[in-house]
């Protein structure tokens, strides 16, 4: 329901006794909110969003069901413990099947075709690297996921199925797929809808106060609302409400290209540590990041594209996924990530009545599903 144009006598009708109120719909907001439906019918659960649909990174990502590239995990060994890093792995996994259990691989459009890892001629070293902890990776991350199967495999020989150019390897993992995501939030949202979840639309929340007995919180356009606990989810835009929290917007430009003839790419594929990505849809690239490229100017909540980050995405298009094709981009977009000094969700309490499920790290379509039940179940308590 879009709530802009309420009046006052519909608004104290609307938002009275309200128990858990959550901020932001997107991924964790809709997965926390069903989860405490499906627990106590009886509670009065309402989401606020401040757009017409959730505006955030659920809407807006890339669509891929991913748990680690190669050489992501490699980049985080270096900050991170082994228990760290395979402990997340794992959580990204359990947050993938637990999205399939709950609306089903067909409302998801999960297509199981592998992710792929691009290595150019001059990453000779890099690629060696990874080679020679191919064993190392395939028993941590298999124990990780709960499989007997080795996850990674060098598979050279499909370079040339793709049509790559300047492209000397590639390593597969065999356990990722491929989600549409409009798809998915379509499907959360009628769920949440159905177990009696009510959802209002245009309220964009400015300030939250914890008064033990009742949270008050105030919206853009001078509305007093209250519930008596409130969980927010508004991962990349958090710092708006939260000052203290270690949650930094990071903006990840993404192009999609018109329909391509005869298109070979097929699956999801990740190159530079995974900060540039792709993936067919249907038979165009989605092609996004590259965010490593100018990391300053990319640290902002600001919605919108750059020259350069357009240019660079479009040498890699033309020069490497599409070499000596004619391409034209259909649609430029961008969508804001919650990072932070550590890749690890928060889901903690803030105050008495507010919790916060924030700080996805671009993992949100793996682990939002966990992260709104963990930040569901820390607001029951």
């Amino acid at each position: 329901m879009h709530a802009k144009n309420l009046s006052f006598w519909e608004r104290k009708s609307f938002f009275s006794n309200i128990d858990i109120a959550i901020i932001g719909s997107g991924l964790v907001g809709l997965s926390a909110a069903i989860y405490l439906k499906e627990k106590d019918p009886n509670l009065n659960v309402v989401i606020f969003e401040r757009g017409s649909i959730p505006t955030g990174a659920s809407t807006r990502n890339a669509g891929f069901a991913c748990f680690g590239s190669l050489t992501e995990l490699m980049d985080d060994l270096k900050s991170q413990s082994e228990d760290e890093v395979f402990s997340l792995v794992e959580k990204r996994w359990r947050g993938l099947q637990r999205l399939r259990e709950r609306i089903g691989d067909k409302n998801l459009d999960f297509q199981p075709n592998g992710n792929f890892e691009l290595f150019k001629n001059e990453e000779a070293t890099l690629f060696q690297n990874c080679k020679d902890q191919l064993d190392f990776f395939n028993k941590k991350v298999s124990q990780a996921i709960g499989q007997n199967e080795r996850v990674y495999e060098v598979v050279d020989s499909q370079i040339d199925n793709f049509g790559f150019k300047n492209i000397k390897h590639l390593i597969k993992n065999n356990f990722e797929g491929q989600i549409n995501t409009g798809k998915m939030m379509s499907s959360l949202l009628d769920l949440a809808i159905e177990k009696g979840v009510r959802i209002f639309n245009g309220v964009s929340i400015k300030e939250i106060n914890d008064y033990s007995d009742k949270v008050h919180f105030l919206t853009e356009n001078g509305w007093e609302i209250s519930a008596n606990r409130v969980l927010v989810t508004t991962n990349g835009f958090s710092k708006k409400l939260i000052k203290d929290l270690d949650v930094t917007p990071a903006r990840n430009q993404v192009l999609i290209t018109k329909p391509i003839q005869n298109l070979k790419v097929k699956g999801c594929f990740h190159y530079d540590c995974g900060y540039v990505y792709f993936r067919n849809v249907g038979n165009r690239i989605l092609l996004g990041g590259a965010r490593n490229l100018a990391k300053e100017a990319e640290t902002t909540d600001q919605f919108g594209t750059t020259s350069l980050m357009k240019n660079a995405l479009l040498e890699i298009l033309k020069t490497t996924i599409l070499p000596n094709q004619k391409i034209e981009v259909e649609q430029w977009w961008s969508g804001i990530l919650g990072v932070g000094n550590k890749k690890a969700p928060i889901v903690e309490m803030i105050s008495k009545n507010v919790g916060v499920g924030v700080r996805m790290g671009g993992m949100g379509v793996a682990i939002g599903s966990l992260i709104g039940e963990e930040g569901a179940n820390l607001i029951l308590k």
